[in-house]
């Protein structure tokens, strides 16, 4: 439908703006051009500037939560724990860190006092939901005799951290424009070490 199509147009143009001026320096000129829309055609769409930013988290938010990974489910049947946690730390690692879910997370932390229903639900969409998804896995697998977890989600937790620490930190400051494949690897390996040597049964 041409009315939703240009929707996510503007959608595309105005989260492009927000990445690259902020929520304060964004401007609805610029988002109409990026759109290669009128004001006008912007405006039908979306009350004002706030309102498409709201819009445009809560389609974030929306995408954050289907993405679950098809590695997250899998581990609760794993045969191979090691080998499949360290392919699930591995990807995990990749994905958080990819440079532009480091922008959005940066503006919403930065916009939460702003926005804080927003930032809420950025944070029940990710990080919140990925570890109530990973406790049932951990849970299914203290089921299965593999790992010792009274706790399933502090264990779940533990993992996350582990795993995202201090690359997801080191990328939310610039310290590194980007790791290389086979650094992330070698810490997301060193995590999964970790993590099964407090919890393998």
């Amino acid at each position: 439908m041409e009315k939703e199509r240009k929707r996510r147009t503007i959608l595309a143009a105005a989260l492009a703006e927000f990445l690259e001026h902020g929520y304060l320096g964004a401007g609805m000129d610029r988002i109409a051009a990026r759109a290669k829309a009128s004001k006008v055609t912007v405006y039908a769409h979306f009350a004002d500037k706030q309102a498409l930013f709201e819009a445009v988290f809560t389609d974030a938010i929306g995408a954050a939560e289907r993405a679950g990974s098809p590695l997250v489910e899998a581990l609760a049947e794993s045969t191979d724990l090691p080998r499949d946690l360290r392919s699930f730390a591995r990807e995990h690692v990749a994905a958080v860190t990819r440079p532009h879910l480091v922008q959005l997370r940066r503006m919403i932390i930065g916009e939460a006092g702003r926005f804080p229903d927003l930032a809420r639900a950025w944070h029940r969409a990710a990080p919140e939901r990925g570890h109530a998804t990973l406790a049932r896995v951990v849970a299914r697998l203290a089921e299965r005799g593999l790992v010792r977890a009274p706790d399933p989600l502090t264990a779940a937790q533990y993992l996350n951290h582990l795993i995202l620490s201090v690359p997801l930190d080191e990328a939310m400051f610039a310290v590194h424009a980007s790791r290389d494949e086979v650094d992330l690897h070698r810490w997301a390996d060193e995590a999964v070490r970790v993590w099964l040597a407090a919890y393998r049964a």
